[in-house]
């Protein structure tokens, strides 16, 4: 068992379970401040998807679209983040 099958077959379905769970929590939220760190924990586990993918099948391509995901998406929460602040 090498490194491309643990990722494949022990990392990406764990990944895909807590997708699952915080898809819950972001559809549930009671607040909008619990569905902005849903929503932000959703994109940090869909670069964990790519980065895990991308070690799998050996594409260093994807390590760049896994940054520029997390670069996207921290200034998404900072703007999420300045929202609500205005809105309290």
């Amino acid at each position: 068992m090498n490194v491309s099958d643990v990722a494949l077959y022990g990392i990406l379905p764990a990944l895909m379970l807590a997708i699952l769970l915080t898809v819950a929590r972001l559809l549930r939220g009671p607040s909008l401040p619990d569905r902005v760190v849903a929503l932000d924990l959703l994109t940090t586990l869909g670069i964990g998807v790519i980065a895990t993918y991308a070690i799998a099948t050996n594409q260093t391509a994807l390590l760049d679209v896994a940054v520029a995901t997390a670069l996207i998406s921290f200034l998404g929460t900072v703007a999420f983040a300045y929202y609500i602040e205005r809105m309290v």
